[in-house]
């Protein structure tokens, strides 16, 4: 096989991998972990179940792939005191609007416990650094970074799955005037503005 023939075949296989990865975001994000299936997912690919299997091996493998997400949480230690809990609100705000990743892990997450715990995961590995760096007592930041967890994941569940109307109703600025003062008080024991 020559260089540029084993070029190509890399390349068929990364677009095949990022179509199939594509689907599978879309329909984990439609459907849910428990509904989607892999000949939905690969027939929203246009390919066979078969390469499916080949590149991922199962169902439980390919969400795996599919909801490997960055939080992209942002720097707040040079962010004013009393406005970190506002800052960090609008950020998770604006993720869950743009990102029907975040929002299939959190709809599977619901009935799934291997979601569940790739959703942990998640907010262990990218909040509680975010949150460490802002707490004198390093000790507490678990504590508060699963505090600041529950206001982000609770909201997105009642907002994008449940669609509690009052709720779906709310615009960015009134999300961050009424979670952020939370936020702001878990993340550095302040009320906030």
């Amino acid at each position: 096989m020559t260089g540029s023939t084993e070029t190509t075949k890399a390349r068929r296989s990364d677009a095949t991998r990022a179509a199939i990865l594509t689907a599978a975001r879309e329909r984990f994000a439609a459907d849910g972990y428990e509904r989607a299936t892999i000949r939905a997912i690969a027939a929203d690919a246009n390919i066979d179940p078969s390469m499916v299997m080949r590149y991922y091996g199962n169902k439980e493998k390919l969400f795996a792939a599919a909801a490997e997400f960055d939080l992209r949480l942002p720097e707040l230690t040079g962010v004013p005191r009393e406005e970190v809990g506002a800052r960090l609100t609008a950020h998770l705000v604006d993720r869950w609007e743009h990102d029907d990743t975040l929002m299939a892990l959190l709809r599977a997450a619901v009935t799934n416990q291997a979601a569940a715990e790739r959703m942990r995961q998640l907010f262990a590995a990218q909040l509680g650094p975010v949150v460490a760096a802002l707490v004198e007592d390093r000790a507490e930041a678990p504590v508060r970074a699963g505090l600041v967890a529950t206001q982000a994941l609770g909201f997105a569940l009642t907002r994008y799955v449940l669609c509690l109307p009052p709720v779906v109703a709310l615009d960015r600025a009134a999300v961050v005037a009424w979670l952020g003062p939370t936020i702001q008080r878990y993340l550095t024991g302040e009320r906030g503005e």
